[in-house]
């Protein structure tokens, strides 16, 4: 008798009882989908993104009550904000529409699916830097943006920060010093603190960035030879 596929836990989030099967069925996509990845962008740092936003989402409804947060698109969104990430595609490869086409796939609304890419497309760091007017707009017309950047951004620093970034440098710059990943914290980490949206994203993040300060103050005092080059 074959063996029965094990069940992939799913994250009990508050989503629309409606679209509970379609979750379901993301979930278990996104998780075979991530598992192509380092495990610095695995499924594990998918469930704690998800983790963030509850998180956020269930502080900020008790500050401003009165916006309308969809919670669906919310943790779709979240589960799927890395799927096309362009630091893993293929140069040539056109993902701008692969959340779409996927939750169009299985069995979501042509709207629900396009409103998950925009949020998705727009989650990025880099996409923010280029482009921030772009944000903005979206902010305003899918609030949720704001809590899924938070949610990912705070998994960028503190001490779970420090060991994916250790992992990515070492799966994709085999070859680099460790030192490089030092240089990721002062090009881009430490600055996401002021990106934050949210009022718990930025509580959140205050204690995290003070974690990566720490981190890169005791390395900087290990790493101090002693003794000259020459």
């Amino acid at each position: 008798m074959a063996a029965s596929t094990p069940r992939i836990p799913v994250p009990q989030v508050p989503i629309d009882p409606e679209y509970r099967d379609l979750f379901i069925s993301i979930n278990t996509y996104v998780h075979t989908y991530m598992s192509q990845y380092d495990n610095s962008h695995d499924y594990h740092h998918i469930l704690r993104v998800i983790s963030n936003a509850n998180t956020i989402l269930q502080e900020e409804s008790k500050i401003d009550p009165s916006t309308p947060y969809d919670t669906t698109t919310l943790f779709l969104a979240a589960l799927l904000h890395d799927v096309g990430d362009h630091k893993y595609t293929l140069p040539g490869t056109d993902a701008s529409q692969q959340v779409y086409n996927m939750l169009v796939s299985h069995g979501a609304s042509a709207a629900l699916a396009a409103t998950v890419q925009t949020i998705v497309t727009y989650v990025s760091y880099s996409n923010e830097v280029r482009n921030p007017a772009s944000v903005i707009d979206v902010l305003a017309q899918h609030p949720e943006l704001a809590i899924v950047q938070d949610a990912d951004r705070l998994d960028a620093i503190g001490a779970v920060g420090i060991g994916r970034c250790f992992s990515f440098g070492a799966a994709k710059f085999p070859n680099e010093a460790m030192g490089r990943a030092i240089d990721h914290f002062e090009e881009k980490l430490v600055k996401l603190e002021g990106m934050m949206k949210t009022q718990i994203g930025r509580r959140m993040a205050k204690r995290r960035t003070e974690v990566l300060a720490e981190f890169m103050l005791e390395w900087k005092f290990e790493e101090d030879l002693s003794f000259e080059l020459k």
